[in-house]
């Protein structure tokens, strides 16, 4: 079997430009969060925070976030990746 640091060394060294879908990945995740923090920076200038219903989306989406961040770091196991 495959562990997580080697697999992803198989995919940077052997596939095709696997070295650009791993840095697009890695940025691409960096890039999510700097949006999701510039759109509570502007909600909260705005005030945005004032209506129920924008609240309420609002935290349903940061456990969404919250959850899915930490799927995708526990995903190999404690392997180094």
């Amino acid at each position: 079997t495959m562990t997580a640091f080697s697999s992803v060394t198989h995919i940077c060294r052997d596939v095709n430009y696997g070295w650009i879908i791993r840095y697009m990945h890695a940025n691409g995740a960096s890039m999510f969060f700097i949006c999701l923090f510039m759109h509570v920076g502007r909600g909260l200038y705005y005030g945005s925070y004032t209506f129920l219903e924008t609240w309420n989306i609002g935290v349903i989406l940061l456990f969404t976030v919250m959850a899915t961040a930490f799927v995708g770091y526990v995903l190999p196991w404690g392997q180094m990746s």
